[in-house]
Order: structure tokens, then C-alpha cells, then sequence
């Protein structure tokens, strides 16, 4: 195994351009689709969190009475889904209100009366913070008599939904075509080494060398390529990400939110698949090559 090693890197050795130019576009791919990878992980983590923290509001008719109130209360308590039911008077909600605007109080000293409406407000479940069963509960509420309003930011999370769904999509788009592209330029350039080494490969085939013989220095060859330009990417990957970090340290990453690059395990199978993409590379050239 040593001899087929040590053939392997004086063939990356003598063909140093090409070696270039393969591991620079294995490592643009995985760079690129990684970069997709980690904005989904990242975004399903906002996601996460912003469910976590979405608060349905009930808004009551202004003529809603003390046993309409408890009636509703008690109806709203009983919907599966719903972990709390907390009633917020409109004094409770004017309170809050100019706590939230204490620099700009002046614009509520001049109403004659409290505008906002009773409600209560809904604590969810934990099973239930999807888009479509937010939407179901909220045309559920929607029906109670009492009942005027349902408010839970319905249309920014079917927008960030949304978002993160058309990224998803376009991520596993430009993965598959930059999968294709890096196996197809390994694949040309161990073909090229194959024929600056044709007359070689036939004396070693008239004198009895097996093909497993000939392939395993190139299947070695194409590995090392691609765990090369894997390891390339990704360490530009994550030079990015540590830039980005160091620009928001006071920001994103210092609050709730804490951004993430993958865990050392997914480094690991990145790396090998990269290995594995050079691997089928070489095996295609040699496949044609070799008949």
C-alpha cells in the first residue's frame, strides 16, 4: 500500500496544474453547497426560536360580557394546542402599551378614551407551531361568538417559510450541478495523467500487472484530491464564518440567537464525501480508460 501512496503523490507531483485546478473546483463545490447547508441550519434555528416565542392574540368584540369573557376563556382553555390562556384587560394593554412608547407618550395623552379591546393572550404548545397548524388553530378561534380578531404574525412566517424553502430548492439544485461538475473534472484530469501514462500502463498490462494494480495509485490519487479541495472549502468556509462572528459579536451572536458552524462529526462526513466525489471521479475515467 505504501508503493501505490507513494505513486499516487508523484502523479499529483508531476501533474501539479491539473492537481490545482481539480482541487480548486472540488473546493469552490463543496465551499458553495456548504454555504447553502449552513444558512439552513442556521435559518431552522431563527425559525425554531421564533416559534418558540409567538404569542397568539384574541381580541374580543367591544361588547363582549363578563360571562361571554369567561365563557370564551374556558372554551379557548379546552382547544387542543393551547398550553395558557392568560386575559388582558385594555387597561392592561394601554399599561403595556406606554411602557413600550415611553419616549413617545405625548402621542397617547390626547386620546379620550382607551382604543384597544379586551383580549386574551395564548400560549402554545410546542407540537404545535407550524405555519399550517398556527393557521388551522386561528380559524378555529376565529369561529367563538365572542371572538373578533386572531393575531400571531401569520404572514411573516409563511414568508420566512417560504424563504428558507426556496433556498432549500435552489441549494439542492447548484449541489447536484456542482456534484456533477467536480466528478466530471476529476474524471478529465485522471484521464489526462491516464494518457501521459498510456505507454506505462500497457507495458505493466503485457508484463501482468492486474487492472486492480494500475487503479489503486489513481484511486488513491483522486481521494487525496478530494479530501484536499474538501478541506480547502470548508476551511474558507468557516474563515468566513469567524469573520462574520467577529463583525456581530455584540449583535446576533451575543443575544438569544447564537449562530453555528457544523460540529467536528459533519466536518468528518464532509470531508469524506468529498474524499468519496473523487473517488467516483477517478472510477469513471478509469472505467472508460481501462476497457
Amino acid at each position: 500500500m505504501k508503493r501505490f501512496f507513494q505513486r499516487a503523490i508523484k502523479d499529483i507531483a508531476d501533474n501539479r496544474f491539473l492537481t490545482a485546478v481539480t482541487v480548486a473546483t472540488i473546493a469552490v463545490s463543496i465551499l458553495i453547497a456548504s454555504a447553502f447547508a449552513l444558512f439552513f441550519m442556521n435559518a431552522g434555528d431563527v425559525l425554531t426560536m421564533w416559534q418558540k416565542g409567538i404569542r397568539m392574540m384574541v381580541y374580543l368584540k367591544p361588547d363582549t360580557s363578563e360571562a361571554a369573557r369567561l365563557d370564551t376563556q374556558f372554551k379557548l382553555q379546552a382547544i387542543g394546542g393551547v398550553q395558557e390562556v392568560v386575559f388582558v384587560s385594555r387597561q392592561d394593554a394601554m399599561a403595556r402599551l406606554k411602557e413600550q412608547m415611553q419616549r413617545h407618550l405625548a402621542l397617547l395623552e390626547n386620546l379620550k378614551e382607551n382604543p384597544l379591546p379586551d383580549a386574551f393572550e395564548l400560549t402554545l404548545k410546542s407540537d404545535t407551531r407550524s405555519s399550517a397548524e398556527l393557521r388551522l388553530l386561528s380559524e378555529r378561534i376565529a369561529t367563538l361568538p365572542a371572538v373578533a380578531e386572531v393575531e400571531y404574525g401569520r404572514q411573516w412566517i409563511e414568508r420566512f417559510t417560504s424563504v428558507i424553502q426556496l433556498f432549500s430548492l435552489a441549494g439542492y439544485a447548484i449541489g447536484a450541478l456542482f456534484f456533477m461538475a467536480t466528478v466530471f473534472v476529476v474524471a478529465n484530469t485522471i484521464r489526462l495523467v491516464l494518457y501521459s501514462r498510456r505507454e506505462e500502463i500497457e507495458i505493466m498490462r503485457l508484463v501482468g500487472a492486474t487492472d486492480r494494480f494500475i487503479k489503486i495509485p489513481f484511486y488513491l490519487q483522486g481521494l487525496l484530491q478530494g479530501a484536499a479541495g474538501t478541506i480547502l472549502g470548508l476551511g474558507t468556509l468557516l474563515a468566513g464564518y469567524l469573520s462574520l462572528i467577529s463583525h456581530f459579536k455584540t449583535g446576533i451572536a451575543s443575544g438569544a440567537l447564537q449562530l453555528r458552524f457544523f460540529p467536528p462529526a459533519t466536518c468528518a462526513a464532509v470531508v469524506l464525501g468529498g474524499a468519496l466525489i473523487g473517488w467516483l471521479g477517478c472510477w469513471v475515467s478509469l472505467k472508460q480508460f481501462l476497457k
